[in-house]
C-alpha cells in the first residue's frame, strides 16, 4: 500500500504544522481572549457584589419604613380608640341627662296629675256630698213628709260619709 508509505514522510510535516496551529492558538486564546473573559467575568462578578449590597440596603430602608409604619399605625389605632372611647362616653352621658331630663319631666307631669287628680276627687267628694245631701232631703220628703233643713241633712251625710 502506497498510502502507508507516505505516512511516513508525510508524518513529521503535519506534526510540525500541528504544533504551530496549536501553538497561536494557545497563545492567542491566553493572551488574548481569556484576558478580556476574565474582565468581563470579573466585572460581571463586581455588578452582582454591588447589586447585592444596594439590595441589603434596600431591605434595610424598607425594614426601618415598616417598622416606622407599623408605629404610626399602632398610634393612629390607640388614638382611634381612645376617641371611639370618649365617643362612647359622650353617648352615654348625653343618653344619661336625656333620660334623667325625661324622667324629671315625667315626675312633673305625674305630680300635676296627681294635684289634678286630688282635686276632682275633692271636688267629687264635694259634689258627692251635695248629691247625697240632697237625696236624703227628698227621701225624707218622700217617705215622712217632713222637710229637713238644709244645714241638718248636710251634717247628717257629713258625718255618715267620715264616719263609713
Amino acid at each position: 500500500m502506497p498510502q502507508i508509505s507516505q505516512i511516513a514522510a508525510t508524518y513529521a510535516s503535519q506534526i510540525f504544522w500541528l504544533l504551530i496551529t496549536f501553538g497561536l492558538l494557545y497563545f492567542g486564546i491566553g493572551k488574548l481572549m481569556v484576558p478580556r473573559v476574565q474582565g468581563v467575568m470579573d466585572l460581571r462578578e463586581s455588578k452582582i457584589a454591588q447589586d447585592l449590597a444596594s439590595a441589603e440596603s434596600a431591605r434595610i430602608a424598607a425594614d426601618t419604613t415598616e417598622a416606622a409604619w407599623n408605629a404610626d399605625m399602632d398610634a393612629a389605632r390607640a388614638a382611634a380608640q381612645a376617641e371611639v372611647a370618649a365617643a362612647k362616653a359622650r353617648a352615654t352621658a348625653a343618653a344619661e341627662a336625656q333620660l334623667r331630663s325625661a324622667d324629671a319631666d315625667l315626675a312633673e307631669r305625674v305630680a300635676h296629675h296627681d294635684v289634678a287628680v286630688a282635686n276632682a276627687k275633692a271636688a267629687a267628694m264635694v259634689n258627692v256630698q251635695t248629691i247625697a245631701t240632697e237625696a236624703a232631703q227628698e227621701l225624707v220628703q218622700r217617705l215622712a213628709g217632713v222637710t229637713v233643713p238644709t244645714e241638718a241633712a248636710n251634717e247628717a251625710v257629713r258625718r255618715q260619709l267620715n264616719h263609713g
